[in-house]
């Protein structure tokens, strides 16, 4: 490698990392030592293989070796986790190959409410052992049947919300008062991004939602009102400090997954930064960075 590439990508490293630190005031200044405790982190981050949606499975398996991430949020896209059982199969050796676990698969749509549909998606996620299936946008006639199948595979149902633009589950909190008496393995998947648009305070959102959080989509925006204004992960305005505080106040278990939408054709920059700008958090919080 050109040593002068070289150098340089590793002062925009320092200078990711830096950033993070001065997002806690945990953190002394730059220069004096870390204030990292060496506790575990009780924040777990993954990937959500929507971020390399223009990339086959083996590009995006190269990816997560680069950024040492084993986690894996994983969609029906490209070829990422296909539904044809052969073709799953298939995508299920290579993950195992390197060392990659799948904790959650969507979105996955539901679009009818019949049995043989809803349970085919259920198989495609027992086969890959996957326990938390994120749903967007099922229509709550169907949730009662969705339940039953829940229920049947002890398969946890996160909704997820989608924004203003979502008629029906815009914000978690319109997630939480559909299924606030449903079978405990139903509940939410909070986007914060879609979140933040619909008006919602995100970490009085974590403390709301509390035990019916099943996973977290993790992004950045520079406003609150556009879409299009996501960023990668401690550039924008969202509280990353604050969410993860929440999240370890209400003893969250599960992961919290990058979703990096922005640059599809080159997103690995700004998947760097987001992952050493998350690290750097839990590090100003006391923990040891999270790999």
């Amino acid at each position: 490698m050109n040593s002068t590439l070289s150098r340089r990508s590793f002062i925009q490293s320092g200078g990711m990392v830096a950033a993070a630190y001065s997002a806690s005031s945990a953190v002394p200044a730059f220069g004096q030592p870390s204030q990292e405790t060496g506790k575990p982190s009780p924040i777990r981050l993954g990937l959500a293989s929507y971020t390399f949606r223009n990339f086959t499975r083996a590009q995006m398996i190269g990816f997560m070796k680069q950024l040492n991430m084993t986690a894996l949020n994983v969609k029906d896209v490209k070829d990422h986790l296909p539904m044809d059982p052969t073709e799953e199969a298939k995508a299920l050796e290579d993950y195992a190959a390197a060392g990659i676990k799948l904790h959650a698969a969507g979105a996955i749509y539901f679009a009818k409410d019949e049995d043989d549909d809803i349970r085919s998606k259920f198989e495609y996620c027992k086969r890959a052992g996957i326990s938390v299936i994120v749903a967007g946008d099922p229509a709550p006639a169907t949730l009662p049947r969705m339940e039953k199948f829940a229920k049947e595979y002890d398969i946890r149902i996160a909704i997820h919300n989608h924004g203003p633009e979502d008629k029906v589950w815009p914000s978690p909190l319109d997630v939480l008062k559909v299924v606030k008496d449903m079978d405990p393995r139903i509940g939410c998947c909070i986007d914060v991004g879609h979140a933040v648009r619909a008006g919602t305070d995100v970490v009085q959102a974590i403390h709301e939602v509390g035990p019916r959080l099943f996973d977290m989509h993790m992004k950045d925006l520079t406003s609150f009102q556009s879409k299009e204004s996501q960023v990668a992960v401690g550039d924008g305005i969202l509280p990353v400090r604050e969410i993860f505080q929440a999240l370890i106040a209400t003893q969250y278990k599960c992961f919290v997954d990058l979703e990096y939408e922005v640059h599809g054709d080159d997103p690995m920059p700004g998947v760097i930064a987001s992952f050493a700008y998350m690290r750097g958090v839990l590090t100003g919080l006391g923990y040891a960075s999270n790999g």
